[in-house]
């Protein structure tokens, strides 16, 4: 029997504010519940059809996929479960797309000579781009007896982040950055940067873990306008060297260790810095350039004593 509040598919359609076809379509589906049929075998619908109309009709307004709103309606898969998957997904492509605004943009205002060869290099980064082969290049490059978590420590130190809304200038920097790691030519042996201690016995882990800690102290130091060459950033960076070298600073040790610095960062190294700068978000530490500033503030001390 019908129910008085029961509504033929077009009265229904009409309260849902949906076609008719809709609403065959979602019956057909199994998604609408039925008040019952008329004499002449139609479908009638109730107030629990138009409910569920509606729900499906705004789930489907955020541009949730059918299957997913089956799931929702079978209590398969919590609302909010789908909502944050969505909620990622939706993330994922807002940043493919602001990169690849970014990067029509490069090409539009860029030299029209260049153009073809930032096609190239823009083409060579996935989109929306991922650091996963700037991770792998400083994992080549750490010594092999650097614990799991210290390497973790550092690489996550040392890779900048994808900008959320890349400029096109931050488009080129990564381009040429992803480039220069994924160089085949850079991992070879002659290629890659001076160990950052001599040939010998040292404890990876100890200069790693010391230069951590001289780099957030200087970090510090220089955010609030203090010279690093008297600093204790400048003192425990030495110590780091020191300690990994079961050595003791001195004024020779800091001689000696000029020309160690010189050679461990290199050219690969420097070009990585020099691109990867402009990567990090305002504000956070750039190990690049706080090495940089520590080295520089070590050769003034040493040749202030010199004199």
């Amino acid at each position: 029997m019908v129910s008085e509040e029961s509504w033929s598919i077009g009265e229904l359609a009409r309260r849902a504010g949906v076609s008719v076809k809709t609403v065959r379509y979602y019956s057909e589906r199994g998604l609408l519940p039925e008040a019952g049929r008329s004499s002449g075998g139609h479908r009638r619908y109730g107030a629990g059809a138009l409910d569920r109309l509606l729900l499906i009709r705004s789930l489907r307004g955020l541009d949730l996929p059918l299957p997913e709103v089956e799931r929702v309606l079978a209590r398969d898969e919590a609302l909010e479960e789908v909502v944050a998957r969505r909620l990622r997904e939706l993330g994922s492509q807002l940043a493919a797309l602001r990169w690849r605004e970014a990067s029509l943009r490069l090409l539009r205002d860029g030299p029209p000579g260049e153009r073809a060869e930032r096609l190239r290099l823009i083409g060579a980064v996935s989109v929306p781009p991922d650091t996963a082969a700037l991770a792998r290049f400083w994992r080549r490059i750490l010594p092999v007896r650097l614990p799991a978590r210290v390497v973790s420590s550092v690489v996550d130190a040392v890779v900048p982040g994808i900008p959320a809304e890349p400029c096109p200038g931050q488009v080129l920097d990564f381009a040429r950055l992803h480039a220069l790691v994924s160089d085949p030519r850079v991992h070879l042996p002659g290629a890659r940067p001076a160990p950052p201690l001599p040939a010998g016995e040292y404890r990876p882990a100890v200069l790693y873990e010391g230069l951590a800690e001289a780099y957030a102290l200087a970090s510090t130091e220089l955010a609030a306008g203090r010279a690093l060459r008297e600093g204790t950033a400048l003192d425990c960076f030495v110590g780091a060297y020191a300690h990994a070298r079961g050595t003791v600073d001195s004024p020779g040790f800091r001689r000696g260790l000029l020309p160690l610095l010189a050679r461990s960062e290199g050219p690969v190294i420097t070009r990585y810095w020099k691109l990867a700068t402009g990567l990090f978000a305002p504000g956070e530490p750039v190990l690049g350039a706080l090495h940089h500033h520590l080295s520089v503030a070590l050769r003034a001390q040493v040749e202030a004593g010199a004199r």
